[in-house]
């Protein structure tokens, strides 16, 4: 399903399901951080639906970071709340992940767990699976090589 995609602050509550939230860079898109080398951020867009199943798929798109942690952390959570039968998280499009991208992924494991909600990782990134790899998450997560392979799987 087509949504708008709406530009927000992280202190701004998300917007309604199947409407993208885009989380702005720290830095303008033009102005780096102020470190030597820095680069700006890119936005950090959160995508929600549900599909006919009842299961409640999430999708990033960008950089998961510190800088843009809130708004996916605060969709994740919102997500676990409603106790869909299946949680997938589509990597597919994140293209940066640092240790707090990584600890809200097993936090929100843990916590989906604890409501008896299946969760998946789907389609992650080259970055992303590398990530898992050298931190040996790879051995916690369900990980599937696609959105489809994730939902069709068996609880």
């Amino acid at each position: 399903m087509e949504g708008n995609t709406t530009t927000m602050p992280a202190e701004q509550t998300m917007p309604a399901e199947n409407e993208p939230a885009t989380v702005p860079s720290a830095t303008g898109p033009d102005e780096p951080s102020g470190l030597p080398g820095a680069r700006p951020v890119p936005d950090l867009v959160v995508h929600t639906r549900h599909t006919d199943t009842r299961a409640a798929v999430c999708t990033l798109a960008g950089d998961l970071d510190i800088e843009t942690l809130e708004p996916a952390r605060s969709t994740l959570d919102d997500l676990v709340e409603q106790h869909p039968p299946l949680l997938v998280v589509d990597l597919g499009r994140v293209a940066f992940c640092d240790s707090s991208g990584l600890n809200l992924l097993l936090q929100t494991r843990m916590a989906a767990g604890a409501a008896d909600v299946g969760f998946r990782l789907a389609a992650p990134s080259a970055m992303v699976q590398r990530l898992l790899e050298l931190t040996c998450a790879d051995t916690v997560f369900s990980i599937h090589p696609s959105l489809d392979a994730a939902l069709a799987a068996p609880l």
